[in-house]
């Protein structure tokens, strides 16, 4: 009797320990293993958790599996941390750090604006930039003006010359678009009046309530405005993270993600040409390279919209672009409607 009573007691001995190890203090770590478990986490990865929490020394270590200010806080003090030991660029912490991010985009992409999306084009904000798609003459630009109950209200499509006397009304057409931190969405409608000839420079368009919702967003974008280089590649195969010293084709970011990003330039492009984007973002120098796979052209205005694709960047530029993201140290200035630029 005695000896099952010991055997326990000794048990319970390690077992406090060992909680002791995976975290410290008095905090119910079985609840926070628990909580991390049911949010998805593995153990490995609640591990990790439950280290930063502790180095932090959060009040409520299960907020790290919600909160995105407590995971914004906890990053920024391992940074700071790991900046102070002159550890900042060792090969085990850059992979710490990015881990922490790879969390960081997982709590933000789990709120409910980038998971429950749009059912109607009803809720299509003004403003919004579509692009239509006219069966046998190509891909138009527009953008939505006005959204009304029977219509929205969109400016006059740029796109490919269409014949004289060509008239929108009747047409049917497809149109996409994509919303900001969300997803991209394509339905179906009709055009429902032409105003051109009444010099409005108006369609109106039928309304839908069969969206369909794809190319979720698997990485969190800003939007920016600002100065870049860009420099020609031979082929993807050349990518590489290099500073580069000399002066390339001057362009303007518009928004820019772990992913890639959406820059303009002056002059034509071509979708498929491999590139190499270089651009200060407050300390950081970030070098992204990577495919351009769709391309914009405003005629009137000579100027293209290309979309990066990025091939896998720099653990280290990674981690600096993602700190300027997730705005780690309030390096970016407030997003106004000034400086808010869409990027399609």
């Amino acid at each position: 009797m005695w000896i099952i009573i010991g055997v326990i007691f000794v048990l319970l001995i390690i077992l406090l320990v060992v909680l002791r190890k995976m975290g410290g203090g008095n905090f119910p770590w079985i609840q926070f293993y628990a909580k991390g478990r049911e949010s998805g986490f593995s153990m490995n990865e609640c591990r990790l958790l439950r280290k930063v929490a502790v180095e932090n020394r959060l009040e409520n270590p299960t907020s790290l599996f919600w909160s995105i200010n407590q995971l914004d806080r906890s990053i920024r003090g391992t940074i700071i941390r790991f900046r102070d030991e002159g550890g900042l660029t060792d090969e085990e912490n850059v992979k710490f750090v990015s881990k922490l991010f790879d969390f960081r985009r997982r709590v933000e992409l789990n709120l409910p604006k980038y998971k429950l999306g749009l059912k109607s084009s009803r809720k299509i904000a003004a403003h919004q930039r579509i692009k239509i798609i006219l069966p046998g003459a190509g891909n138009y630009n527009a953008s939505v003006v006005e959204n009304l109950r029977r219509y929205l209200a969109i400016s006059y499509p740029e796109g490919p010359v269409l014949p004289e006397g060509f008239d929108w009304k009747g047409q049917p057409i497809n149109v996409f678009f994509w919303r900001g931190d969300d997803a991209g969405y394509v339905f179906e409608s009709t055009v429902l009046e032409d105003y051109s000839e009444k010099n409005y420079s108006i369609l109106h368009i039928g309304h839908s309530d069969n969206l369909t919702r794809s190319q979720k967003r698997s990485s969190i974008r800003i939007d920016i405005n600002k100065p870049a280089y860009l420099y020609l590649l031979k082929s993807i195969a050349d990518a590489n993270d290099r500073e580069e010293k000399t002066s390339g084709l001057r362009c303007r970011v518009l928004d820019i993600s772990e992913g890639g990003a959406a820059l303009m330039i002056g002059g034509k492009a071509k979708v498929g040409i491999a590139v190499k984007l270089q651009i200060n973002l407050s300390s950081y120098k970030i070098r992204m390279c990577g495919t351009v796979k769709g391309v914009n052209f405003n005629p009137k205005k000579n100027q293209s919209i290309l979309h990066l694709q990025a091939v896998s960047l720099h653990p280290v530029i990674r981690n600096q672009l993602l700190s300027y993201v997730y705005n780690i140290f309030g390096e970016r200035e407030p997003r106004t409607k000034k400086n808010r630029v869409s990027s399609y």
